[in-house]
């Protein structure tokens, strides 16, 4: 995959090339890359494209648990005797998909269990079968930045999904914390690039036909 400073350079020097006088900051024009890159994964998401592409995916190895009650999970309709955990800290932001957050698995440490996404209401309405003792299907679901799992006896699990900023910090590997901006990847198939430099495009298109209402709003909008 690309790194953020490697697509921002090829981005200002697209520009160059139709504006010469374009004087873009890197942190507007990466603002302007995640703005459409998150409305074409949105689009690709809807048309089942973006889990079959395995370089955007990133692991989150060691994902902590710890026990909350169910108001805290939105499932104050489930029996007394269910417990649920959710991960210890809030997970890096995932990029948004059609469907939700793009999370392609959630599994144990080893890979050889997978949790099923639901929603609490959802759950709750399983719960209530009849058979639903037989039922081995383990259950997740995503709510506020974090992970729910309904009797579930693990300390850990392992995500895999689309991230829109780095997750060295949450891995265990110390000398990936500090990797700076312009060095981290970025999770977007390079197979939409086109698409994204057209929009990035019309945007300042419409930009510079906005007339500016004063000195401070015109220097404000790129740096």
């Amino acid at each position: 995959m690309r790194t953020i400073g490697e697509v921002v350079s090829r981005v200002k020097n697209l520009m160059k090339g139709v504006k010469q006088d374009a004087f873009l900051t890197d942190r507007f024009v990466f603002a302007l890359l995640l703005k459409h890159a998150k409305f074409l994964m949105r689009r690709q998401d809807s048309q089942n494209k973006v889990m079959k592409f395995n370089p955007v995916f990133q692991t989150l190895d060691f994902v902590e648990l710890e026990e909350i009650d169910k108001v805290q999970a939105k499932c104050v309709g489930l029996s007394s005797n269910c417990t649920i955990k959710r991960t210890r800290e809030k997970l890096p932001t995932f990029m948004e998909g059609y469907w939700g957050p793009l999370i392609r698995s959630v599994t144990s440490l080893d890979g050889s269990e997978e949790f099923m996404p639901t929603y609490p209401t959802t759950f709750i309405n399983i719960s209530r079968q009849k058979n639903f003792r037989y039922n081995t299907t383990r259950y997740y679901w995503f709510l506020g930045g974090y992970l729910f799992f309904p009797n579930l006896e693990w300390d850990a699990i392992r995500i895999e999904g689309v991230f829109e900023d780095d997750i060295s910090s949450y891995n265990c590997d110390c000398e990936d914390d500090c990797i700076p901006k312009q060095d981290q990847q970025f999770n977007v198939p390079d197979f939409l690039d086109s698409d994204m430099d057209k929009m990035i495009l019309q945007d300042l298109g419409i930009m510079e036909q906005t007339p500016a209402d004063n000195k401070d709003d015109k220097q404000s909008v790129l740096r």
